[in-house]
C-alpha cells in the first residue's frame, strides 16, 4: 500500500486537484487499484448554497475521470516505462461510460489494468466503484511519456498561448 505521501512523490497534482487518496494494490507495469475518498468539504461544493439538493451533491463527472487518469498517472511512473526525466501525459481517452453518481461519504476505487504498452505509450483501461457501486468505465486511455525538457521549452506570451 502507498499512502498520501508516497502518492505525492509519485504524481506532480496537489489541492485542490490531487484526487487519489492512497494506492491499495500495485503491480508495476500491469495493475494498479487506488482509492479517492469523496468529502462534502471539497472546492467544487464551496459555493452551493445552504438548500442544497441530493442531486447538487453528486461529484462532478469530470473529477471523476481525473481520479481515473490520475491512476493511470500511477500505474505509468510505476511501470518503468516513463523512466527518469519522463513526464506522463494522457493523450486520449475513448469508451468512457457513466454508471452512477458518486456523493460525499462514498470511497471511489479504480482499478486499473495495462492493455498495451509500446516504447513512448501506453494504453490501459478499467472501472470505478463507489462503496461497490459501478460507476465508471473506461475502454481505453492513452498515457504518452515525453521528456520533461521538451516541456519545459513552452513559454506563456501573456496571452496564455505557448
Amino acid at each position: 500500500m502507498i499512502g498520501g505521501a508516497g502518492v505525492r512523490e509519485l504524481l506532480p497534482h496537489r489541492y485542490p486537484i490531487l484526487l487519489v487518496d492512497r494506492v491499495v494494490e500495485l503491480e508495476p507495469g500491469e495493475r494498479v487499484v487506488t482509492v479517492k475518498a469523496v468529502t462534502a468539504n471539497e472546492p467544487w461544493y464551496a459555493t452551493l448554497g445552504e438548500d442544497v439538493t441530493e442531486d447538487q451533491l453528486a461529484y462532478p463527472d469530470v473529477l471523476l475521470v481525473e481520479s481515473f487518469a490520475q491512476s493511470a498517472g500511477v500505474l505509468g511512473v510505476t511501470g518503468g516505462a516513463s523512466g527518469a526525466g519522463r513526464v506522463t501525459l494522457i493523450g486520449a481517452v475513448a469508451g468512457v461510460r457513466f454508471h452512477g453518481k458518486v456523493f460525499p461519504g462514498d470511497l471511489v476505487e479504480h482499478r486499473l489494468h495495462v492493455v498495451r504498452v509500446f516504447d513512448d505509450s501506453a494504453i490501459v483501461a478499467g472501472e470505478s466503484t463507489a462503496d461497490g457501486r459501478p460507476v465508471l468505465s473506461v475502454e481505453r486511455m492513452t498515457l504518452a511519456f515525453r521528456p520533461e525538457a521538451d516541456l519545459d521549452t513552452i513559454e506563456d506570451n501573456g496571452t496564455g498561448e505557448g
